[in-house]
Parts: C-alpha cells; structure tokens; sequence
C-alpha cells in the first residue's frame, strides 16, 4: 500500500499536524507519523506530547507517495535543517511527487528552491524564505504536484486538498460534510 509521511520535530503545530492526520486516515489512506527526532514521542509547541508511529531512520520511504510537513516553530526549522528529510524532498520534487507543507514549514522547500517559480503560501512574516515563489496569502494552494498552507486556520482545507489530490474530489467534499466544515 501507498504511504503518506507526515514528519514531526519538537515545537510542531498541532492543529496543523494533527489534524492531516486526522483527516488523511478518515479518508482511508495509510499515514505514517514520523519523527525525525530519532525518538517516537515528540512535544508540540503548546505541550502536547504525541507519539510517532516512526522514526526517519527506520522508515522505508520506497512506498511513499506524499511527505507532509506542519509548521510550528521550531518544529519547522528542525523539518528545514534535517539533511535526510532534505536528500527526501530533492528526489520527491525531482520525481514530481506529492510535497506539502504548511504554515512555517514551506521555507523547507524554499530554502531548497523548489518554490522556485510557483505560487505558494505560508504564515505570515515567512515569505522571505520562499525563495523564488509567488506568494499569494492565500489560505491553501496548489501548484502541480506541491501544496501550501498559511496556517492553523488552513489546518482541514489543507488536508482535504491532499486528499483531493490523492483520491479525488468527491472524497475530500464527503469528508468535509461529515465533519461539518464549510469553507
């Protein structure tokens, strides 16, 4: 089966991370919580403590067909600085391979010029980092293969536009209604 890896360092967001996850696993599909941390437990940016179902180094990424990375400080920095997550991110964009990230975390991607020349989004005083990207403000968006958030507040439409991307429309429209979210 397909994977999706979600990655977590300490001082993620938690609506942003949790919430994909959430909302990825109601929609049937096989997430992967993984830590690149080198332990499973790992601590949120308000506390909260989540247990990882993996660690970076013991994952097989062969069967990966989308990385996901929240934002939250300084979960987004570790996501940006981690050289494994960064070789994984250069193959996934070369291969043109499903790619999310949200809040501060697009500067991951930016930082290693795969913005370069699309639109994107991020939290707000993160654009500078976006090396090469339109940014638009806008609260998700895709361009191609790559998807973008600005925030907590974009937390569930950006993990139904994953879902979109990865099932279909139908699916993330049944997702939203049974969650009641309305955009």
């Amino acid at each position: 089966m397909s994977t999706i890896h979600v990655f977590f360092a300490d001082g993620f967001e938690e609506i942003e991370a949790l919430t994909v996850v959430d909302v990825l696993r109601r929609a049937e599909l096989d997430v992967i919580m993984t830590s690149v941390t080198g332990k499973k437990d790992v601590t949120g940016a308000h506390g909260v403590i989540v247990q990882c179902d993996e660690t970076f180094e013991s994952c097989d990424f062969s069967k990966a067909v989308q990385l996901v990375l929240p934002g939250g400080m300084p979960g987004a920095e570790t996501l940006a600085n981690h050289k494994g997550l960064q070789e994984l991110l250069n193959k996934f964009n070369k291969e043109q391979k499903a790619i999310a990230a949200i809040c501060a975390a697009p500067m991951a991607l930016g930082k290693l010029g795969l913005l370069d020349g699309r639109k994107a989004t991020c939290y707000p005083g993160f654009e500078e980092f976006l090396i090469g990207a339109e940014c638009t403000g806008e609260l998700v968006v895709q361009d191609e293969y790559i998807i973008t958030g600005k925030g907590p507040g974009a937390s569930i439409e950006f993990a139904l536009k994953i879902v979109e991307r990865l099932v279909d429309k139908k699916k993330a429209q049944e997702l939203a209604k049974g969650m009641c979210y309305t955009s």
